[in-house]
């Protein structure tokens, strides 16, 4: 079964396409087959005017009817496409919502915060969690940091902030912004034993590779700070020189990894694993469900 996801953030559009091979004990395989990421950087209209301009929406359009036609060319029969953060609060989200469906046929949902998470996680609990520990999903993005925390196997919260990279590179984060997530953070994980981090978004997965860890080992907190340092010293080109940085990650990694350290400082937190994970991933895992479920009741009707 062929499936792909299109994600509609405030930094990047992403267009994933994976075939999907069922497995023993109802555990399929997820491959991804091509991954394409656009950076609209549709924040930097929002999170500054409140209002996606119509430079921005030509550039979605365009977008969406590439996305589109590769579609068409890997043969895709389910789609599920939303956008988040920067959307949510264009005062002119919907209509481009709109436009984008009469002109390329995509239906895309602007989904809540609290979707945005339960979209991340959910789809990837078994594959990181023990009975013994707790565990704190950290997604950042550019409008917004969805956190989600399980305990003894079982959901304890999840919960979103307007804290991003982009509104932080925009200064639209006041110290008020700061403080909410820091309370709720140490209000909700009071008393729950060892909180270990798990990392999304395209920044800790860049921190990731520059790192040269090897694959299901666990970046510290001390090294997040070490490359924090480091960055806030250097010049935007500089980061890209010397890291091989697109402008578009290079710019925000640096509000990225100030989220991350606060998150885990706040948790108590030493480590946090990279497993890859993210939004168009709970897409696909999401829509692969639905399309086994209506499988089976197209069976079960034509029996």
């Amino acid at each position: 079964m062929r499936l792909a996801a299109i994600d509609i953030g405030s930094n990047a559009a992403r267009l994933l396409i994976s075939d999907v091979i069922p497995g023993t004990q109802a555990n399929p395989q997820f491959i991804k087959i091509a991954l394409i990421r656009v950076p609209l950087r549709l924040g930097f209209d929002v999170f500054d005017k409140g209002v996606i301009s119509p430079g921005k929406e030509e550039m979605i359009i365009k977008t969406i009817q590439s996305y589109k036609l590769l579609l068409e060319i890997y043969e895709v029969k389910h789609l599920k496409a939303c956008a988040t953060s920067a959307m949510r609060d264009a005062s002119n989200g919907d209509a481009i919502i709109q436009r984008i469906k009469k002109e390329t046929g995509i239906e895309i949902s602007i989904i809540t915060g609290q979707e945005e998470a339960s979209l991340i996680y959910e789809n990837h609990i078994a594959e990181n969690m023990t009975a013994e520990e707790s565990y704190l999903y950290v997604d950042v993005g550019g409008g917004s940091t969805e956190l989600t925390f399980f305990s003894d196997g079982k959901l304890v919260f999840k919960e979103s902030f307007n804290i991003g990279t982009i509104r932080l590179l925009k200064n639209q984060v006041t110290e008020e912004n700061w403080n909410e997530m820091k309370e709720f953070i140490k209000a909700k994980t009071k008393g729950y034993h060892h909180v270990t981090a798990i990392g999304s978004g395209g920044n800790i997965n860049k921190i990731f590779s520059i790192s040269k860890r090897k694959e299901g080992k666990p970046l510290t907190l001390d090294l997040l700070r070490d490359y924090y340092k480091e960055f806030s010293t250097m010049t935007l080109p500089q980061r890209m020189s010397l890291y091989k940085l697109r402008e578009d990650r290079a710019d925000v990694i640096v509000p990225a990894l100030l989220i991350y350290i606060n998150v885990m400082r706040w948790t108590d937190t030493e480590e946090i694993f990279v497993p890859k994970i993210g939004l168009a991933d709970g897409l696909i895992h999401t829509l692969y469900e639905e399309a086994r479920l209506n499988e089976q009741l197209a069976m079960g009707n034509g029996q």
